[in-house]
């Protein structure tokens, strides 16, 4: 994969290129994208969309670490985007009315919260996944890890408040 191209798509459009927490930036901008996912194609447009950018964004991601030579750059936020991505697909697939209704900026705050804290407190497989897989697939799992934690408390949350 040409450089350039790897280094767009590792960034997210260079949203990771952010001097300030490139991570929360990157997951960040990538709302507007879930929202336009779940509005246009619901749950198979959101998961179709995270398996595609996760292996399109492990090559990049493969091609950024041979360019630096750091094995988890700040500045790569396609795994954010992934994992942020599928902390709503379980909504999404569940209840996607409440990822589009008037209260919907509400579930997507949730959403990335809750992602960040997972993401941020590594624990279990999120933690496993960012310390002993040293590659591009383990920069990409801990935040896949990461999404599907927030998609389980982000559902059952939802769940109890609205009693699905």
């Amino acid at each position: 994969m040409n450089i350039k191209a790897a280094n767009f798509i590792a960034t997210y459009c260079g949203l990771g290129l952010s001097k300030f927490a490139p991570g929360t930036v990157g997951s960040l901008g990538t709302l507007p994208l879930a929202y336009a996912l779940v509005y246009f194609g619901g749950f198979y447009a959101l998961a179709a969309a995270a398996v595609l950018l996760f292996f399109i964004g492990a090559k990049a991601t493969d091609a950024v670490i041979k360019e630096s030579g750091d094995s988890d750059p700040s500045k790569v936020v396609i795994d954010e985007t992934v994992g942020q991505l599928l902390s709503f697909s379980f909504v999404a697939y569940i209840a996607p009315e409440y990822l589009l209704d008037e209260d919907c900026l509400l579930y997507y705050s949730a959403g990335f919260v809750f992602f960040r804290f997972f993401d941020i407190l590594k624990m279990g497989p999120v933690k496993y996944a960012d310390t002993q897989i040293k590659n591009a697939y383990g920069v990409m799992l801990d935040d896949v890890f990461a999404g599907i934690f927030a998609a389980v408390l982000l559902l059952g949350i939802l769940c109890y408040m609205v009693n699905i």
